[in-house]
């Protein structure tokens, strides 16, 4: 899980360099093997996650979203952050330096390791998104988690096989949502 943790960090911060993110404040340099998330860097891959998975949906789904983050960030099957679990992907090492990168289509979030770009094109929409998400990290909105606990979902025209081994607990936009009983 380290070196996940290490390319996690390596991976918001080459997105925030790139200027597809705009930060507050300056990302800290890793000095550990587990990095250290500023509350503006999981206010960030919170927006993110939200952009690229419901940034077409209204409050509801992006709110339903979030809360699946942060239903694994509380979790102890999954990470312990907000940016840990956005991020969390089977990793392999680089053909051009083998620092370690994301598998394709091995990511709990598909738009992290989908092949395609990861810049924001919509700025009007994703500040929207970065305002919700700061309200939400923040707690100055009362979070109620509509999904009822959900830790998976997936768009509504794909039957995933993992489906079969979670709880549905509910359908929002265009994604059913799940949850991962205890045993």
């Amino acid at each position: 899980c380290d070196g996940l943790s290490q390319e996690a960090a390596r991976r918001m911060k080459e997105i925030i360099t790139a200027g597809l993110l705009f930060v507050a404040a300056p990302i800290e340099a890793i000095t550990t093997d587990k990095p250290t998330y500023g509350p503006s860097e999981h206010i960030q891959c919170l927006a993110m996650n939200m952009y690229h998975e419901a940034r077409d949906q209204g409050t509801a789904g992006r709110l339903a979203v979030s809360a699946v983050v942060l239903n694994r960030v509380n979790d102890d099957r999954f990470p312990d952050s907000v940016c840990e679990v956005v991020l969390q992907a089977q990793m392999k090492p680089s053909w051009r330096d083998g620092t370690p990168t994301p598998i394709r289509n091995k990511c709990q979030f598909s738009w992290y390791c989908d092949g395609k770009s990861d810049e924001v094109k919509d700025e009007k929409t994703y500040q929207k998104i970065l305002d919700f998400a700061r309200l939400i990290m923040h707690n100055d909105i009362q979070f109620v988690d509509i999904t009822d606990g959900a830790t998976h979902y997936h768009a509504d025209y794909v039957k995933p096989d993992w489906a079969k081994t979670k709880t549905r607990t509910t359908e929002i936009g265009d994604h059913i949502f799940y949850r991962w009983e205890k045993k």
